[in-house]
């Protein structure tokens, strides 16, 4: 949650309300700009010209990387026609089985609009709780993939790439480009080539999708 209060003559900060929630603002993990409930300056208005805003992020706590979980793949990764979806699994199979650290467990499933999960399930046409339970059953990625297809929405391979560059590009130019700079702050990843959320995801993971060129298999 945002609000403007007031910060001295002619000047106004942008606050935020952060609830105790993870990677919600379009990722998977947890929060990382304040601690939960914590009320803080992310930007500052200053009106030296009339309708223009200069944001500027605030100094803050560097926090640790993400911890390294093996058998999670990038957002990157395909199954099928689809980045992301193996991700989704991934989790779904590592918290099954105890393995999935308690900074990721928050935005499981798609209870909250803003999470990668939320939003998978949403385009598939899926319930979040019948993929688990599929996913838990057995099988390849593959064919849990075309078990959600013959039980959701049916999708053509256009929107199936709309969904692709959509996922990987949030961040960039959209709703979402305020919070990056002070995520990528947050994280002590300043000087690192973020442009996106996911790109953001896999340096605070230890992969380097730039050198990688991750963007190349989408």
């Amino acid at each position: 949650m945002l609000r403007l209060v007031p910060a001295g003559p002619g000047d106004l900060v942008i606050q935020t309300i952060i609830p105790d929630a993870g990677h919600d603002l379009g990722g998977d993990r947890r929060g990382r700009a304040v601690a939960p409930g914590v009320k803080g300056p992310l930007f500052r208005r200053r009106p030296s010209k009339p309708g223009f805003y200069s944001g500027v992020t605030h100094p803050s706590r560097v926090l640790s990387p993400m911890p390294h979980v093996p058998g999670l793949r990038s957002c990157y990764a395909k199954v099928g026609r689809l980045v992301y979806f193996g991700r989704m699994l991934d989790k779904l199979r590592l918290h099954a089985a105890g393995m999935l650290p308690a900074e990721y467990q928050k935005n499981l499933g798609d209870d909250q609009i803003n999470v990668f999960d939320s939003r998978c399930c949403r385009f598939l046409g899926i319930r979040y709780a019948d993929l688990r339970d599929r996913t838990l059953a057995g099988g390849t990625d593959a064919e849990v993939l075309a078990w959600a297809q013959a039980h959701g929405t049916s999708r053509t391979d256009e929107e199936c790439h709309i969904w692709n560059r959509f996922i990987v590009k949030l961040g960039w130019r959209d709703e979402r480009s305020p919070v990056l700079p002070q995520r990528i702050l947050d994280s002590g990843l300043t000087g690192k080539p973020i442009d996106t959320i996911v790109d953001h995801i896999d340096f605070d993971e230890g992969r380097d999708p730039v050198a990688t060129r991750a963007w190349d298999t989408v």
